[in-house]
């Protein structure tokens, strides 16, 4: 745990200007990133974290948003926690089957398979599929029918004590997806920026999970097959390690940057108010963009941001 303390601290202090201190002359990558951070009408929040050299932006990175398929990350990672300690095996077998309790009030739902972006599955009900290839469609494709298993076997409280553990603190892991009944009562998961952050960094760094666990975490992300956001800015063959998350008017993306020769990075981008997923996701990018061309600016010696204050989005 140790190893992630600078990236706590980076944060910390992104979020420490009190309006009555020092004036705080804003970093070129905050004066480059401007111009993307006012969305009409809606909120985008970013957190970045040079895992080499120290540097860090922060922006509304407190802020509460619904936390769409973000939330498979910390499934996964609570997951691989209970495999390191010899609770479950990656060749476990599952049984699939498309019927789950609501939150709510315990009644029974189902997933429809047009809403979900892995169908395929849906064709393995009555059958099973070990664990790992559930973890995989999970992340890669985003499956909801997968999360939805995953959630039952390890529980959403077990994702959700360790992202305390890690400290993150905020994120929220009450239940799986498409549990509309439990979405209208107002009970759903929820995220920050700077949460998301603490989360990657802690994979990132190797030490929090067996050596195996990390590697395979970090494969399976990098096999993400919605590229649209965070990998769009980057350079062609750029190896990045993400999940995003989207629903109505929520766009995010979550990742962890490899450059070539570099220690990693990582960047989360948090964004609701966009009807038009396309300039949600052309926005992540540029932002993303921006991060890659400045990630070897020096770290700053005060706050680039003030934090805003935790509130509910989504």
């Amino acid at each position: 745990m140790r190893s992630i303390i600078p990236a706590l601290l980076a944060l910390t202090l992104l979020s420490s200007c009190a309006s009555g201190g020092p004036k705080v002359v804003p970093s070129p990558l905050a004066l480059r990133l401007e111009r993307f951070l006012h969305p009409p009408g809606g909120t985008i929040a970013v957190a970045y974290l040079n895992l080499g050299s120290g540097a860090a932006y922060a922006r509304n990175e407190n802020h509460l948003f619904h936390a769409a398929s973000t939330m498979k990350v910390p499934v996964m990672m609570a997951l691989f926690q209970a495999i390191d300690e010899g609770e479950l095996r990656l060749d476990q077998p599952l049984p699939v089957r498309n019927q789950f309790q609501s939150l709510a009030d315990a009644s029974s739902f189902s997933l429809d398979p047009k809403e979900d972006g892995d169908p395929e599955l849906y064709e393995a009900v009555g059958s099973t599929r070990t664990l790992e290839e559930l973890i995989r469609r999970m992340i890669v494709r985003s499956s909801n029918l997968a999360t939805n298993l995953l959630i039952e076997k390890i529980g959403a409280s077990r994702a959700q004590d360790l992202m305390r553990s890690l400290g993150a603190y905020r994120i929220r892991i009450l239940r799986g997806v498409e549990d509309d009944k439990a979405y209208r009562a107002g009970m759903n998961n929820l995220t920050t920026a700077a949460d998301l952050a603490v989360a990657l960094a802690a994979l990132a760094n190797g030490t929090t999970f067996k050596p195996a666990s990390s590697a395979r975490m970090i494969e399976i992300l990098k096999a993400q097959e919605f590229n649209e956001k965070i990998p769009a800015g980057l350079p062609a063959g750029t190896p990045v390690a993400h999940k995003t998350g989207d629903i109505t008017g929520i766009h995010h993306d979550a990742a962890i940057v490899y450059p070539p020769g570099e220690s990693p990075y990582v960047l989360v981008v948090l964004t609701q108010g966009y009807e038009d997923e396309k300039a949600a996701d052309r926005t992540i990018a540029e932002i993303s963009r921006v991060v890659w061309e400045r990630r070897a600016d020096p770290p700053s010696r005060s706050p680039a941001q003030s934090a805003e204050p935790v509130r509910e989005g989504g």
